[in-house]
């Protein structure tokens, strides 16, 4: 089986080519977290992503910006203009998880960071710090 998942941040703007008869193409290189290095450096992963997905991709991200990419390791190779052979692995996105896009960068900057608001909010059930939530059902006394 040929399946990779990732999740990174953008090194760069992507890259949104189209080919002759008119297929999107992007492609990019994200940083990816290595938990095995103990130095925490990172994987730098080249990325190609085709269609509707290429056109998304290079609509709403920028440099830093955070992604999840579902794909598979392709290989390829080339010649260059000097004649030598160039090797390429890359991934070939089939499906993207947009985690964090430039609207929401600029959205965050224009209203200010307003994400403690909404993980500070009360549930609604009224029962923050009762001890009895932890009786019986769980639902707490006086509740249905």
């Amino acid at each position: 089986m040929n399946s990779v998942s990732l999740i990174g941040r953008f090194t760069k703007d992507p890259e949104l080519r189209y080919t002759p008869t008119g297929t999107a193409v992007c492609n990019f290189t994200l940083a990816v977290r290595n938990p095995f290095n103990p130095d925490g450096e990172a994987d730098f992963p080249q990325c190609v992503a085709w269609g509707n997905g290429a056109e998304l991709i290079a609509d709403k991200h920028v440099k830093g910006n955070m992604i999840g990419v579902d794909g598979r390791i392709q290989t390829r190779s080339y010649e260059n203009n000097d004649g030598q052979m160039v090797y390429v692995t890359e991934v070939n996105v089939n499906a993207i998880h947009l985690i964090q896009t430039k609207d929401y960068v600029e959205n965050a900057n224009n209203n200010g960071n307003n994400r403690g608001n909404a993980n500070n909010r009360n549930n609604g059930n009224g029962n923050k710090g009762n001890k009895n939530n932890s009786k019986g059902n769980g639902r707490g006394k006086g509740q249905f």
